[in-house]
């Protein structure tokens, strides 16, 4: 038996051809409870977490070099998580080629020149840019917004390369749509949930408010508010699904800075968006007096 090829499965995705010629298992032994079937002639040892990271290496050890892993799933690989564990794993393949979709699998046909495709822990996976831009043309444009705010939060590729590779990339399909999803976008926001709320008050005729603004408050204390007016020194916090204590210092600190904070609740945002615009509307009007 391989020494060295057993080592390398054990906790890990493998082939079953390559185990079998290597010694390590028999077929028999394949269709027993001892591994699990991902993919076609891709286990892995039983009671091994099924992350999606797992799933990632098994959809490379299922390619053999025939494509990338793309979307939302190349976005965990550098870094971003914007995909649950249970979801199929995505991968892009040139066009033409074979390949039917798996139960932890969905196939993406598009074209990989070069540059598309580099190579995390081991896993061929679209480079930052190109992922960038296959997210920022899917889906609905809140949506798109939210993941290329992530990508940039992380810091995994700067809104200038996602602009160079769809100006290269002018003639496909959605990638008109990309210059307006970087005009929405912003690297300050630190959720999905935040990303929502800023396109509500965007959409609703609202300025834009500013992301991530620290407030200098009385005795040397620095308050960060996750959206805010500064001319008007209002800010907007979401709270999360259940009630949260607010923090009476900075409460306090705040409020001897001058500042009033709106906290929102997540059902606000995703049910009330009328009434979220009002409302801070309404307090913008209230607060027009108050100049930082």
């Amino acid at each position: 038996m391989d020494e060295s090829f057993a080592a390398s499965c054990l906790g890990g995705p493998f082939r079953g051809a390559d185990a079998v010629a290597a010694g390590w298992v028999t077929r028999s032994e394949l269709i027993g409870a001892r591994f699990v079937r991902l993919l076609p002639d891709v286990y892995v040892e039983s009671g091994v977490p099924l992350e999606h990271g797992l799933l990632c290496r098994a959809a490379a050890v299922f390619l053999r070099g025939r494509g990338a892993v793309s979307g939302l799933s190349a976005a965990l690989l550098h870094g971003v998580r914007l995909v649950a564990d249970p979801r199929p794993v995505e991968v892009t393949v040139p066009r033409g080629m074979h390949l039917r979709a798996q139960l932890r699998l969905a196939v993406v046909r598009a074209a990989l020149v070069r540059g598309d495709v580099v190579h995390v822990r081991g896993v061929p996976v679209t480079s930052a840019a190109r992922t960038a831009f296959d997210l920022a043309r899917r889906d609905s444009l809140g949506e798109a917004v939210a993941r290329v705010d992530a990508l940039l939060h992380a810091r995994v590729v700067p809104a200038a390369a996602i602009s160079a590779y769809a100006t290269s990339r002018a003639r496909w399909v959605g990638a008109a749509r990309v210059a307006r999803v970087l005009a929405l976008a912003d690297a300050g926001a630190g959720s999905p949930a935040e990303t929502r709320t800023r396109l509500i008050l965007v959409r609703g005729g609202l300025p834009r408010p500013v992301t991530r603004h620290e407030v200098r408050c009385p005795g040397g204390v620095t308050c960060r508010l996750a959206l805010a007016y500064p001319a008007h020194r209002l800010g907007v916090e979401l709270a999360g699904a259940r009630p949260s204590p607010v923090d009476p210092r900075r409460r306090d600190a705040l409020r001897a800075a001058g500042w009033q904070v709106l906290r929102l609740t997540r059902a606000d945002v995703d049910r009330r968006p009328g009434y979220v615009v009002a409302l801070v509307r309404q307090w913008l009007q209230l607060r027009s007096g108050h100049t930082a």
